[in-house]
């Protein structure tokens, strides 16, 4: 089934389907095609950049197969934890994914929580780790919410630009939505054009996915990559968040909202006071980046990470005068492993 999606103010019409094709009784859709470039795109830029970050790509894979696993379940929960309403007098409902229903917040939280655990299991160092990560997922997340744009979803409240959109499904959701949308003090003529929210967000993540590269290239610490990306997509979603007609919301407060501001302060403050400190020391090995390291060199050079040598056995003393005497440290000590 098409719908159709008109920017009046440009001139623009589109007839989109959620379906691509099928395959016999498989129906594909193009979420799921939009979602699986994106995975794909984002395991080639951490397989090819790994080493860059002192990681080995060796033990990447899992990690990132754990990661999306936990990453797409806890988005699921997320979603049907703030939409009960929905769910709750059809629970076999919350299984089927398929049907729509999952928050980006919800993801990330699963996410950092599978790396977590994988880094553990793996001896991936977390930091690095977590700053290879977040250039491909926010790049993931600009190219996933044109799934949003194929789906008619994710979009704002009236807007008089002139990139304005609207169509029968947007129409029909915000009729069918006027008295939970006032009841949050959000008044929205259904007729009348609205913010294509959806493009802001990928506007935006693509924005990031910019500055990324190029701080990836600068860092002074590990962890500076993934601050940047908490306060950066924090920031651009708590306003465009404000925007929206749809929402997760507990009590009176967008949920996606709130977390949005205080990721995004908190991750700033961190930054800047991180920063703050290394300027402050003018030192240019205060907080040396882990790939730096004689460890971290030995993963950039793909050299095996083999158990540290025994250190070497003692001379036998040149003296037969038969006293006990130990030798002296200065003549039986190595150099000490870096």
């Amino acid at each position: 089934m098409k719908e159709t999606l008109l920017f009046p103010g440009l001139g623009l019409e589109f007839e989109l389907s959620r379906v691509a094709f099928q395959l016999g009784p498989i129906t594909v859709y193009w979420y799921g095609i939009i979602a699986a470039t994106a995975l794909t795109l984002g395991m080639l830029y951490c397989y090819r950049k790994a080493r860059s970050f002192g990681v080995d790509p060796d033990k990447i894979v899992d990690l990132i197969l754990v990661t999306v696993l936990l990453g797409v379940v806890c988005a699921r929960i997320y979603y049907v934890v703030f939409s009960w309403d929905q769910y709750k007098d059809d629970l076999m409902s919350v299984f089927r994914i398929w049907e729509g229903g999952i928050a980006i917040y919800g993801g990330i939280i699963g996410g950092l929580i599978g790396i977590v655990i994988m880094c553990k299991v793996t001896g991936i160092k977390l930091l690095p780790m977590l700053d290879l990560a977040v250039a491909p997922l926010i790049l993931g997340q600009a190219i996933g919410r044109w799934g949003n744009f194929v789906n008619i979803e994710a979009f704002g409240c009236n807007t008089t630009l002139p990139w304005g959109m609207t169509g029968p499904a947007i129409v029909n959701y915000l009729a069918s939505h006027q008295k939970s949308l006032a009841e949050i003090g959000v008044v929205v003529d259904p007729t009348q054009p609205v913010h294509p929210t959806f493009f802001y967000e990928s506007a935006w993540c693509f924005l990031g996915f910019l500055i990324l590269l190029y701080l990836t290239r600068h860092r002074r610490f590990d962890g500076q990559l993934t601050l940047f990306y908490a306060g950066w997509y924090g920031a651009g979603r708590f306003v465009i968040e404000g925007l929206r007609t749809d929402s997760l919301m507990w009590g009176g407060v967008r949920v996606s909202q709130a977390l949005a501001l205080v990721g995004s302060v908190a991750a700033f403050v961190i930054l800047f006071a991180v920063m703050s400190k290394i300027k402050k020391a003018d030192d240019p090995e205060y907080l040396k980046v882990f790939v730096l390291t004689p460890e971290g060199q030995k993963i950039v050079l793909g050299q095996p990470e083999g158990p540290k040598p025994e250190p070497s056995p003692q001379e036998p003393s040149g003296d037969t005068s038969g006293g006990g005497e130990e030798p002296s440290p200065s003549h039986g000590e190595g150099k000490p492993q870096d």
